[in-house]
């Protein structure tokens, strides 16, 4: 790192478009008349310290101080989620509901109904009648009364009576007229998560599972789950890393491909990987990670690198780190994310291998970037890309999954507070509310098997890597939330750059889409809308797998499928339903078929050929993976 920071003043700097102007045109600010005077007030990523160094006796700074606060406070217990905001929605729901007669007198009937079920389940059990079959089943993907311990009395009562009242609340909680769906969602989302956290499989003497196994250990499994949980509490507080996380190093264990970091500024380090081949294509490909986590997700342990595979395909790749903000960094915005990492490495990679185009890559939120970038390109007539390839990224964030219920005016503001107060988001906040969305996998059943059962499961590199988390800096995550999720502005047409509104019906360039079948970040049918504002060839990808397994999909991985299908330009467009019905799964890796793709859109190799670089080059990973 020291020897990476010695060599920094060398390292030379790609211009970058201007900053979007904030005045009007001539430089002299619009005078309006007969507009009240104001106090002056926190910008909005303006630290209080700010405000009071200008205006030392201001009260508006100090009313907003103390609401920031309070308000940070409260966050970081809750995940940056906000009680008001959800306060708001069970109001909403409960008034509407006392207000609804028929809608209570068909719960009151439901009810009546589930509990004449279970008494005669508990009849059938006890005289054996049709073998006692249970009278509600678990959904598909609830896994925790799977065990045939569940099935023996009284586990059998118990799990069938908790299964009965969550159908009965999900009825109570949809369905009610007038409640607005965000408000709806919400208390679905609340309710689950409290039947979550008292489900029977949480307790000890409610889970014949864990029970059998005190009994079988001699309680050895309770004394294992007690120290289990003394490491976290002491993780928590002391920021160590989790257990074995540390087998997996950046630049040792996992992130080996071997290349060199070729430039770097105040947000990213642009790294190009050593060919493998003898002949490259000429045409470079670059890469764009999400910012919200490190970018060896793409570059994990070699035999599921995609970032190798694709060198070895004989393509030249390169991949951009991004910085992990801190506060001095809360000033970075979206639009700086756009022109010194997207831009920034496009012009660098222009003096590397020069004359050609650029086949551009997108995960998560990159690919959201690039499409934003990709669009500006188009809107300026700057025609620098073959190629844009989304890998599980929305352009349009009106179905962005569960991740909506905590968009609005209200919890903007709330989890703003909070960042305001540090100048980022911190990974554990983020990584707290991503957990909620499965809380009874991710929450509650990762505490039955390492506090009850004592079980530490070990982990692998992509468990490491998820371990291994960023921050947002104020400034962008606040454009995000508001320009794109809250507003929706890129795909209705409203997002600026350069003070002109920018389209993704502009970019011409093929595209190449994954997505995933279990998404809970980015749906899949979120995904495939790009279909409607795309005005290009589009090749469409459907994966099995998550936000993540999904992608990191390498030939070989066990029960690996997708679906494929190209729409060019002129075809007529097919609804996410229909598409689905007519494309059938493949068995195997998806990742061959974007090798080949790229391909057919690639001049035929040559032999690798790089002007020499203008800048100091040191090895990869380089030093912004490594900082925590």
């Amino acid at each position: 790192m020291d020897a990476i920071r010695a060599q920094e003043p060398s390292i030379a700097r790609v211009p970058t478009t201007q900053s979007l102007a904030r005045e009007p045109a001539g430089g002299a600010p619009r005078v309006t008349r007969d507009e009240p005077t104001r106090e002056p007030s926190l910008a909005i990523n303006e630290p209080a310290t700010t405000l009071f160094e200008r205006d030392p006796f201001s009260a508006t700074a100090l009313t907003e101080v103390i609401d920031r606060s309070l308000h940070a406070t409260v966050a970081r217990a809750t995940f940056g989620l906000s009680p008001m905001s959800m306060a708001g929605a069970y109001f909403d729901w409960a008034m509407h509901l006392a207000f609804s007669p028929g809608k209570l007198m068909q719960l009151w009937t439901k009810a009546a109904r589930k509990s004449y079920r279970f008494q005669h389940y508990t009849v059938g059990c006890c005289l054996a009648v049709n073998g006692g079959s249970p009278c509600i089943e678990p959904l598909p993907q609830d896994k925790r009364f799977a065990g045939q311990q569940w099935q023996q009395f009284p586990f059998n009562f118990i799990y069938q009576n908790f299964l009965l009242q969550q159908q009965w609340w999900h009825n109570a909680t949809t369905d009610v007229r007038g409640v607005t769906h965000q408000h709806e969602r919400m208390v679905q989302f609340g309710s689950r998560q409290m039947l979550d956290m008292v489900s029977p499989s949480n307790f000890l003497l409610t889970n014949p599972e864990v029970l059998a196994r005190t009994l079988e250990t001699a309680g050895a499994n309770l004394l294992k789950g007690q120290r289990n949980f003394l490491e976290d509490v002491d993780r928590l507080f002391s920021g160590k890393p989790q257990p074995d996380v540390n087998r997996f190093r950046p630049g040792v264990d996992v992130a080996v491909t071997k290349g060199k970091v070729v430039y770097r500024n105040r947000l990213i380090e642009l790294i190009q990987y050593t060919p493998t081949t003898d002949m490259v294509r000429p045409e470079p490909v670059l890469i764009v990670p999400a910012w919200i986590m490190k970018y060896y997700i793409l570059d994990l342990s070699p035999a599921n690198s995609l970032v190798r595979h694709l060198v070895d395909q004989g393509f030249t790749v390169f991949m951009i780190s991004w910085k992990n903000p801190e506060p001095q960094d809360r000033d970075l915005s979206l639009e700086d994310y756009r022109q010194s990492g997207i831009e920034a490495a496009i012009e660098a990679i222009g003096e590397i291998v020069p004359n050609q185009k650029v086949h551009a890559a997108g995960y998560c939120l990159g690919g959201t970037l690039l499409t934003i970038a990709a669009a500006a390109m188009a809107r300026y007539r700057r025609d620098r890309l073959a190629t844009v390839t989304l890998l599980a990224a929305q352009a349009d964030f009106t179905e962005a999954g569960e991740l909506t219920l905590f968009v609005n005016e209200a919890q903007i503001s709330f989890l703003e507070d909070l960042m305001w107060e540090q100048g980022f988001l911190d990974a554990s906040q983020m990584a707290g509310a991503f957990s909620l969305l499965r809380s009874a996998d991710l929450i509650w059943s990762k505490r039955v098997r390492e506090y009850l059962l004592g079980v530490r499961e070990p982990i692998n590199d992509l468990m490491a890597w998820n371990a291994d988390g960023t921050r947002l800096s104020y400034q962008m995550h606040s454009d995000y939330l508001h320009k794109l999720f809250l507003d929706n502005d890129l795909a209705e047409g409203r997002y600026t750059v350069g003070g002109r509104p920018i389209s993704i019906g502009d970019i011409h360039a093929p595209m190449f889409l994954v997505s995933t079948e279990y998404d809970h970040v980015a749906p899949w049918r979120s995904v495939y809308k790009l279909h409607l504002f795309a005005d290009s060839d589009i090749t469409f990808v459907l994966t099995n797998g998550g936000h993540n397994a999904g992608i990191v999909s390498e030939p070989g991985h066990a029960g690996r499928r997708y679906r494929i299908a190209t729409k060019l330009e002129a075809d007529t467009y097919l609804d996410p339903e229909t598409w689905l019905a007519a494309h059938q799964p493949q068995a195997g890796s998806w990742w061959p078929e974007w090798w080949r793709w790229l391909g057919e859109r690639s001049g035929p190799p040559v032999r690798p050929a790089f002007k020499a670089q203008p800048f100091v080059a040191y090895d990869a990973p380089g030093a912004y993976v490594l900082e925590r």
